[in-house]
């Protein structure tokens, strides 16, 4: 009985793997000659509102001109997307795109959910506070993305103060929370990167679909992903939950798109098909 279990469980750890192997990352994911690279800084901050800390990271292209006002995007889970060699290489990605002038200069904030102390576990997607600001339905996070760490940014930067300059994205729960950000404030964030989605029910989010189809349409623009294998347990299934939000968006009329593949609760479909999701996202913005 046990042989036979661990067979099941080698089986269902190579599908998985074999689904995930799909995705390859693309020219514009690689280090490319002759483009300039971006500089990147780590901070950390200590929030009044959620009394915790957190570690925050900032992007500045190299064609960054302190006189002209750059475009923001914010990052849940900081910690995987700024990583060269990680899924998503987001950095890599907008040293390409900026140089092809594909997407708009742009300061990339990087941002990682909060911990009770300065002792952070080593797999930060462990922290204290993750859930709580991440999948929880309402303005919290957002007023402290916009009241405490945005503006420390632009003590540095000149960063746009439109809506339309400024997304939001993230992966799983981080993906929510930037949904919930924009959705609570599009006045300061017009655009979503949702990366496999956590619309269920961890914290209520599976009610998500019947709040877009029962409020006035606001003016944001989403980017979903997700794979017919992603995460089914206690808080519902994923990529249902994702098709429950595609049509909501759909009855609603949202400028949105949605990218479907095969693979698991992991950053690989993401990552490989992000420089097309983030042109995608920014297209409605002139670039010079």
């Amino acid at each position: 009985m046990k042989i036979k279990l661990v067979a099941i469980l080698l089986l269902l750890t190579c599908i998985s793997y074999s689904q995930d192997s799909l995705y390859k990352l693309g020219p514009d994911s690689q280090r490319q000659p002759n483009v300039p690279k971006g500089t990147v800084n780590r901070y950390e901050w200590k929030s009044k509102l959620y009394n915790n800390f957190r570690e925050y990271y900032v992007y500045v292209p190299a064609q960054y001109d302190a006189g002209k006002p750059a475009a923001l995007m914010v990052f849940q889970d900081g910690h995987t997307y700024v990583k060269d060699s990680g899924d998503q290489r987001v950095c890599i990605v907008y040293d390409n795109l900026i140089h092809q002038k594909k997407l708009p200069v742009t300061i990339c904030l990087f941002v990682n959910p909060g911990n009770a102390t300065k002792e952070y576990p080593e797999n930060r997607f462990r922290v204290s506070n993750r859930v709580n600001e991440y999948d929880v339905m309402d303005d919290k996070y957002v007023t402290m993305l916009i009241n405490e760490i945005i503006p420390e940014v632009k003590k540095k930067h000149n960063i746009s103060d439109k809506a339309a300059m400024h997304g939001i994205g993230g992966l799983s729960s981080g993906a929510i929370c930037a949904f919930t950000a924009a959705w609570e404030r599009p006045d300061y964030f017009s655009k979503v990167l949702s990366h496999i989605g956590s619309y269920t029910n961890i914290r209520g989010g599976n009610n998500y679909p019947s709040i877009i189809r029962k409020n006035i349409k606001k003016d944001i623009k989403i980017f979903m992903q997700d794979g017919t294998n992603d995460l089914d347990n206690e808080h519902g299934n994923w990529w249902l939950a994702n098709l429950e939000m595609e049509a909501a968006l759909k009855y609603k009329n949202y400028n949105f798109k949605f990218i479907k593949g095969s693979g698991t609760h992991s950053g690989k479909h993401g990552g490989s098909i992000l420089p097309e999701s983030l042109i995608w996202l920014w297209s409605d913005v002139t670039i010079e």
